[in-house]
């Protein structure tokens, strides 16, 4: 092949430089705004109903996410330096900036209501620590009697004490991440084990892991994607070259979200695997073509050879990208904002594959040429596997058609069977640290995880009645019966704590106290004997609004469903008394989560596949092609969901995303497909012989694609998150489906449809 001329390459020289203009640009742009999200609170629409109503709860009861650290002796918590501990964390919480004193709970700091011969007086269990045998056997016996702490701030074994200390999430920083867990980890000892938990924790480890994870994978997925291109394309100029067009994409995808100051989320850290994984398929057809042509004609010019190659192939690959980006772009109907923006960045990620694919794959062809390799002497089409592969599938139409309903069946089946997870903790691996500390605080004390309910009455001291109060405490009994819901806490524990002090500490009134009155005079007795704050986090100051905090054992969808189920059971109860449940907190708002979640899957697919149809039927001009070309697509998700749904495997926000990528990648093998397809008709003198042709060359460049797919996605099994990998192999079984779809059951129909005869026939 002919070499270009030096004023090709002084053009091709000036526009690898403005390339590599922007991307120095956009590195640096990455380098000084970049920054990771871990607020979990900023992943959700703050004008979502739910969420206005929840923060507005939260300001009344200034209910917060809590730092837990439990501090465990084997041999108990009654002695002088475990007890010393519990006091020097607390109060040296209490004097950091991120915490209000009113928001630091633990033994130390905790209000022991008794009664007395003057009435009712609220001391701290211990200013001093004790320090004999006595003493600590008095203290012990205050928490045993005392259910507002027993079990809920020291364990019923009483070998862990924990310490409660709310924040507010905007405190809650990376640095401060470390400090804290610094600061806890400076109190361990050979006899007292620390651990730290409660969701800013769990909002910290993910922000320390997800650059990690990124900055893992990604050395991964190039090696691997090298592997592959050098095998497929048997060139090292070739190879680098796509891989240049999607580091530019990466690069650039990174850097708009650093421009508008868009945060990288935790679904975010997994762009460069996709783009990496889905942008060079643009590269494999580009050289694959060029070297047809190539092949065909050794001396025409380079600059021929590659306008052939951009005439033929921009319009598929145009399509192609743009119906992978409608996948990616449909994610903009979910209200969840990683999800959203993940759409919207893999999407102009993939358009500047597209258009480094047009642009930067021939400046490097002419700036350092091209050589085609040896030419493979081709097969008789006795002998050619493409051929005698589609001769197979049409001799057995019936055969194809048959299990093509069998595996819609079974998948059918399967898709009944999905649910919708939002833990966050099952984002780690089951014997993380997290995880292990997690379980230990779980199983010692109430729950790490909260669901606020928020009772409310339009006329004031309805909670001071006793019948409401009553009520109130039949809804924690009833709720708390449930395995995963641990305790609970509300202004009937005040009461039911303090009518048994007042009465001689006699178990039988443990009870709402009998009258209105009483009630009054014990709530007015509290608040001159201790700290009126405290009741401000269950109840207002008018009375007609309550809080009760329910800890959860799990932060699943499943057990903040359950408990609501519950819990709604009473509403009609409430209502009769004037009172309307709602719901509030961090373990709500994750509810409502999941549900944002499904409901912008539904609105994704539909959108997408809309799209994509519509798309098909423009290219093509033809309704049928488009209703043959979304078949693939249609059995590669059906095929997904139901395999989930069979396997137990939870939709999540990072599963969420599979319906785009399935979409918008598999689709590509239909276009190109029905494009050559079509191609080959004109220049076929049979519909027989130009689908062997298409098989044999678009089938085969396919089969390319999708193994350069397949092994990027695969590399996300490396990844130290479960649902990544997840996510990875789940792909890689729908490109695997999509591949399978495009070159059985659509290439059947092609066939006996007799796609595109008619209209050959009237040209």
């Amino acid at each position: 092949m002919k070499q270009s001329s030096l004023k090709t390459k002084l053009f091709a020289g000036l526009v690898l430089l403005v390339i590599a203009a922007i991307t120095v640009f956009f590195m640096q742009q990455i380098r000084q705004n970049s920054r990771m999200e871990t607020n979990l609170d900023k992943y959700m629409p703050q004008n979502h109903p739910a969420f206005v109503y929840s923060d507005q709860a939260e300001e009344w009861f200034n209910i917060k996410d809590g730092i837990l650290i439990a501090i465990e002796n084997p041999d108990g918590i009654y002695n002088s330096v475990t007890l010393e501990k519990i006091k020097d964390i607390s109060r040296k919480l209490q004097k950091m900036p991120e915490f209000d004193d009113h928001d630091v709970t633990s033994l130390y700091t905790a209000d022991n209501i008794e009664g007395t011969e003057y009435g009712l007086e609220v001391n701290a269990f211990y200013s001093r620590v004790p320090q004999d045998a006595e003493a600590l056997d008095e203290l012990r016996q205050n928490v045993r009697e005392n259910d507002m702490i027993y079990g809920r701030v020291v364990s019923r074994d009483e070998t862990t004490a924990l310490i409660v200390a709310g924040m507010e999430s905007e405190y809650f920083t990376d640095d401060f991440y470390r400090e804290i867990l610094a600061f806890a980890g400076s109190y361990e000892d050979e006899n007292n084990t620390i651990y730290v938990a409660g969701r800013p924790i769990v909002e910290g480890t993910m922000g320390k892991l997800g650059p990690k994870d990124m900055q893992r994978m990604v050395p991964i997925v190039l090696v691997v994607i090298t592997g592959v291109l050098l095998l497929l394309l048997r060139s090292f100029r070739a190879t680098f070259a796509t891989l240049l067009t999607v580091f530019v994409s990466t690069i650039w995808a990174f850097g708009l979200m650093a421009v508008l100051g868009i945060p990288v989320y935790s679904v975010s850290t997994m762009i460069p695997v996709m783009l990496i994984a889905i942008g060079v398929a643009y590269g494999i057809y580009f050289y694959n073509h060029l070297k047809q042509y190539v092949e065909r004609h050794p001396q025409a010019k380079i600059l021929t050879s590659l306008k052939h190659t951009l005439t033929v192939l921009w319009k598929p690959l145009a399509m192609a990208a743009f119906t992978t980006m409608i996948g990616f772009i449909s994610l903009l109907t979910s209200e969840v904002y990683p999800i959203k923006y993940f759409g919207i960045f893999t999407a102009f990620g993939i358009f500047t594959a597209f258009l480094m694919a047009l642009i930067l794959l021939p400046v490097m062809v002419v700036l350092t040429g091209y050589h085609p390799g040896k030419k493979k002497e081709k097969a008789d089409s006795e002998h050619n596997p493409f051929i005698r592969f589609t001769n197979g599938l049409l001799a057995r139409k019936k055969i194809v058609y048959v299990t093509v309903l069998i595996i819609v069946a079974v998948s059918l089946f399967g898709i009944q069977r999905v649910w919708i997870n939002s833990s966050f903790l099952d984002k780690f691996e089951k014997d993380s640290e997290i995880v292990k500390t997690d379980t230990f605080v779980n199983s010692k004390f109430g729950g790490t995880s909260t669901l606020n309910v928020v009772l409310e009455s339009r006329d004031a001291d309805t909670f001071k009645k006793p019948e409401t109060l009553r009520l109130i405490d039949a809804l924690q009994a009833e709720t708390v019966k449930l395995d995963k819901v641990g305790n609970s806490f509300s202004l009937s524990d005040y009461l039911k704590r303090m009518n048994k002090v007042m009465n001689e500490d006699r178990e039988e009134f443990y009870a709402i106290p009998e009258t209105r009155n009483m009630v009054a005079q014990y709530l007015l007795l509290y608040e001159m004997s201790g700290d009126p704050e405290n009741l401000l986090k269950v109840t207002n100051y008018d009375y007609n609004k309550a809080n009760v905090t329910f800890q959860l054992k799990g932060d699943d969808s499943k057990t903040i469903n359950e408990a609501l189920a519950v819990i709604e059971s009473f509403e009609d109860d409430f209502q009769e008394l004037g009172v309307e449940i709602n719901f509030a907190g961090s373990g709500y708002k994750s509810l409502v989560f999941t549900d944002l979640i499904l409901e912008g899957q539904i609105k994704s697919i539909v959108m997408s596949l809309f799209l994509v149809l519509g798309l098909l039927m423009l290219m093509f001009r033809s309704i049928k092609a488009g209703l043959i070309g979304v078949t693939p697509i249609l059995i590669t998700l059906l095929i997904n969901f139901g395999f989930m749904g069979i396997l137990n495997i939870a939709l999540s926000t990072t599963t969420a995303l599979l319906s785009s990528i399935a979409m918008g990648v598999g689709i590509d093998y239909a276009i190109h497909f029905l494009q050559h397809y079509r191609m080959n008709l004109s220049t076929n003198p049979s519909k027989e012989t130009a689908l062997y042709a298409t098989m044999n060359q678009t089938g085969k460049a396919i089969l390319y694609n999708a193994i350069v797919v397949i092994s990027g996605f695969l590399v996300l099994l490396f990844s130290v998150f479960p649902p990544n990998r997840t996510l990875g192999a789940l792909v890689s079984m729908n490109m695997f489906s999509s591949l399978t779809g495009t070159l059985t059951i659509m290439m059947i129909l092609v066939y006996t449809r007799n796609l595109f005869i008619t209209k050959r026939k009237d040209t």
